[in-house]
């Protein structure tokens, strides 16, 4: 059966979804990486999982209805389906309704595969035996073609009998572990259902009695109090499960555990830091609840004027010590009185820790409300008050510290009408038209805009009917003041601007065109004139006619407004308030021009994430020799790598004399001069490891852990331990740091008296001692044919000149992560080196600041003859 790119192609309608397509091979060339393998959760008109081995130029593919069995008695049927990209190995997301495979997609395991003969001569005959080293699967198994009749051919996935094998009676691994590898997302099946029947919700008793003595929590059990707890984390799904769930408002503020011992509080985040004296109006309201022993788990939370919650005024409140307007909104108890009740079910517990909250009342604690109504409505009235979403908690279930199936979350879309000016040519097997181009009138000119497409939501059904009705009202020229040009353009019809579409969409970009938009009608209500971006009104909170999102919001009214003139202004108008911004010395021309499409991320909004984290990057930066990356088209565009500052205007720049350097360079000091470098479109900074007072004596040097891209990040958890084990045997003290792409940076300070050439040879030494002894893991050598399936340690970035991205620095990659620092301790935590991105890096900083790297300019140490001599030198 051939199976090829273009089957793939030809069931797809890629206007719609946001699979990537299969693109026309080019020259080949030569395999530069391991084979990769991805199982994909797959929750279509069937839970299935997706079993894909690459092999030449594309990923094999299996539909396996029940997933893989680490047993090797169970034999897994796998059914032989088309081919698929290689990029399709990282897709994430929904397929739409009406498409081919609708529904959701996770990486739910992803690796290398190593077959154990020739992989097209055995994918021939029917018989492939491979290694997997994935996140969750390893060892031995096979593939094997039946000779059972059925329109596709069929196969088993059988895992071989080795040390990674497990009775499934014992251990079932798709059960064990759900969720998704590279995301925080999970699939719940469209049948859900809870594990046990749940326990009816309980009206709130009057008082809860000491020691657990309550009979009302069920599974609570008496129990030391533990000294710590991790909160239970929520999964995002990308719609409401079947079952029984409960439904919370999904607060924008920071995740507190607070932990009671006879009358002492403390308080700490999710990551386990203490914060007790940051917050110690609610540590005393804590204290006030005259509770013997307890956890409790909440959110900290500053609201607006509307009573929504606004993190940048939380944030305002923390640096102006304005702690004690700071509510705390509580939703769970897992702990209480010397019972331990994390087995009782959420319902009960909640129900408790609401009679705890009454009992004695305080305006700074605020218990978070559940909500009887559908969760699609009480989302959408969420998104009308511009909160972040919802909160979902399977009746039933037990609390648990980590990410869960159990909680989930669902993220706002928002919704309103679009003018419909024009519709795109169908692609692959859809009929009819591909997508509707859409606009709004500008509120200020009155002009009608163009405000992006849609092309999800449609069934056969309504593409023939808007068809019909779309027919008579073509026009020959635009309606639109801003028509789309290049690659968007392509194959469009206008339209005259007379209907209207319900949309709903994820966001609206700063050049007003929607993402991830989803049609759900056309409406005729309302004449095209009026259609305009609908923005949230100022809504009074005695307003009778709140929806239930609201009422959440504003039942517990907060006591105070956000702290003081400056955090009021801040919230009006957040960006002029930034570091460096607020100078008013540097203007950002082009402000809107998007510099990455996949997130929508504009030259301002990069301008203001410098801003933001000034403080931090600075430091960083001061009296190094820096390189600039310039993405003057946005980082899919052209990009170019600047050493010195030759035809930039960059105000409050520094630069020194080739004479001193042997080449000229720049320095970034201040404030003016990071924002100056965005306007002149910069996006990366990369440093030198010395300073300009000795320039011929580093004070650093930097092992990048850089991976074949198809090794899972376990592989990289594992390279980063063994490459600190081998430092700290040697005596050195090391700090980490995310690369913001696929690795991670050891940083290895020092004391300056070697020269260049001394230190670059004794991290070439530290290389090639870790490749000699783990040659199947490490490579000291560079170029990708030298690393496939290993790890190159490069340590070329240890010579006069080198750069390597500066910490807390973006990359011109995809949804433009950033290099973070990091505690050791959190490697494992990680899924990947681009974690922390320009758009949630603040909450990151906001908790633990520059805490990873406190210590790494106080710490003294040197290269010794011994140090050489262990790692192979002569001298």
């Amino acid at each position: 059966m051939t199976r090829n790119l273009d089957d793939y192609n030809r069931m797809r309608d890629f206007s719609a979804t946001s699979e990537p397509a299969a693109k026309r091979p080019g020259k080949k060339k030569s395999k530069d990486h391991a084979l990769q393998f991805c199982i994909q959760k797959h929750d279509a008109s069937r839970l299935h999982y997706d079993f894909r081995l690459e092999l030449d130029g594309a990923l094999k593919s299996w539909a396996v209805p029940k997933g893989p069995s680490l047993d090797p008695k169970v034999k897994r049927l796998a059914v032989h389906v088309e081919d698929h990209p290689i990029d399709y190995a990282t897709f994430e997301g929904s397929i739409p309704e009406g498409h081919y495979g609708a529904g959701d997609v996770i990486v739910w395991d992803r690796g290398v595969w190593i077959p154990q003969e020739d992989p097209a001569q055995a994918y021939a005959k029917g018989k492939l035996k491979f290694e997997l080293q994935g996140e969750k699967l390893s060892g031995l198994w096979n593939l094997v073609r039946t000779h059972m009749p059925g329109k596709q051919e069929q196969w088993f996935l059988i895992k071989h009998q080795d040390s990674a094998a497990k009775p499934e009676s014992d251990y079932d691994v798709v059960v064990a572990a759900p969720d998704s590898v590279l995301s925080d997302r999970t699939i719940l099946p469209k049948k859900a259902k809870a594990a046990a029947k749940p326990k009816p919700v309980k009206k709130p008793a009057s008082k809860v009695a000491p020691e657990g003595r309550s009979a009302k929590l069920t599974g609570a059990h008496k129990a030391k109090l533990p000294e710590l707890i991790k909160p239970e984390l929520a999964t995002l799904v990308e719609k409401a499960p079947d079952g029984e769930w409960s439904y919370e408002i999904k607060f924008d503020g920071y995740r507190i555990m607070a932990r009671i011992d006879h009358g002492q509080v403390k308080l700490f985040t999710r990551n386990g830091h203490d914060w007790t004296h940051k917050l110690p109006a609610q540590a005393k309201a804590l204290t006030d609840l005259d509770l013997e022993s307890a956890w409790l788990d909440g959110e900290m939370v500053v609201a607006n004027e509307q009573g929504v919650p606004d993190f940048q005024a939380l944030q305002n409140a923390f640096e102006e010590g304005s702690s004690g307007n700071i509510l705390y909104y509580l939703f769970d108890m897992p702990y209480l009185n010397g019972v331990d009740l994390r087995e009782v079910p959420v319902e009960e517990r909640r129900v408790a820790l609401a009679t705890v909250l009454r009992t004695h009342e305080d305006p700074l604690l605020r218990f978070s409300d559940s909500f009887g109504e559908a969760p699609d409505a009480l989302l959408t009235s969420a998104c009308q008050m511009q909160m972040e979403g919802l909160i979902g908690k399977r009746l039933g279930s037990p609390y648990v510290s980590r990410r869960s199936g159990d909680w989930i979350k669902l993220k706002c879309k928002h919704r309103q009408e679009f003018v419909v000016v024009g519709y795109t040519d169908p692609k692959g097997s859809r009929s009819a038209f591909g997508a509707l181009l859409l606009g709004l009138h500008d509120r200020d000119s009155g002009k009608l805009r163009y405000a992006g497409k849609v092309g999800t939501g449609f069934n056969e059904t309504t593409l023939k009917s808007i068809y019909a009705q779309l027919l008579p009202l073509k026009a020959k020229k635009p309606s639109v003041a801003n028509p789309p040009s290049g690659f968007d353009a392509k194959g469009v019809h206008w339209l005259k601007p007379v209907l209207l579409a319900e949309i709903a969409f994820a966001e609206m970009t700063k050049d007003g065109s929607v993402r991830h938009a989803v049609f759900h009608g056309l409406r005729d209500d309302k004449p095209a004139k009026d259609i305009t971006e609908e923005r949230p009104a100022v809504v009074k909170k005695s307003a009778a006619s709140a929806p239930a999102a609201r009422k959440s919001a504003t039942r517990n009214p907060p006591t105070k407004k956000p702290a003081g003139k400056k955090a009021a202004a801040e919230q009006a108008s957040p960006a002029p308030s930034q570091a460096g911004l607020a100078a008013g010395k540097v203007r950002i021309t082009h402000p809107d021009r998007v510099i990455d499409a996949s997130s929508g991320t504009t030259k301002m909004q990069l301008a203001e994430y410098y801003a933001r984290v000034a403080e931090f990057i600075l430091p960083e930066l001061k009296d190094r020799p820096v390189a600039l990356v310039r993405a003057p088209d946005g980082i899919a565009g052209e990009l170019f790598f600047q050493k010195n500052a030759e035809r930039l205007a960059i105000p409050g720049i520094t630069t020194l004399d080739k004479d001193l350097t042997g080449q000229p360079v720049m320095m970034i000091n201040n404030a003016e001069a990071l924002i100056g470098a965005v306007q002149m479109s910069t996006v990366e900074l990369h440093t030198w490891n010395a300073t300009s007072d000795k320039l011929d004596r580093p004070d650093r040097f930097i092992l990048d852990l850089d991976p074949d891209p198809a090794l899972p990040w376990k592989s990289m958890v594992e390279a980063t331990q063994l490459t600190l084990s081998v430092l700290d045997e040697l005596g050195l003290k090391a700090f980490l740091k995310t690369s913001g792409g696929k690795g991670i940076h050891v940083v290895v300070p020092l004391t300056r008296k070697l020269g260049w050439d001394e230190v670059k040879e004794f991290s070439h030494a530290i290389v090639s001692h870790m490749a000699k002894l783990l040659p199947e893991r490490f490579s000291a050598v560079s170029g990708p044919k030298n690393r496939v399936g290993r790890i190159f340690i490069d340590y070329l970035r240890n010579g006069l000149g080198a750069t390597t991205i500066c910490a807390y620095a973006v990359r011109t990659r995809e949804g433009l992560p950033v290099s973070v620092p990091i505690f050791r301790e959190e490697v494992g935590e990680l899924k990947g080196g681009n974690q922390w991105n320009v758009h949630n890096v603040h909450e990151r900083l906001a908790e633990v600041g520059h805490e990873p790297w406190a210590n790494l300019k106080k710490t003294r140490q040197t290269i010794t003859a011994d140090m050489r001599r262990r790692v192979g030198m002569k001298k």
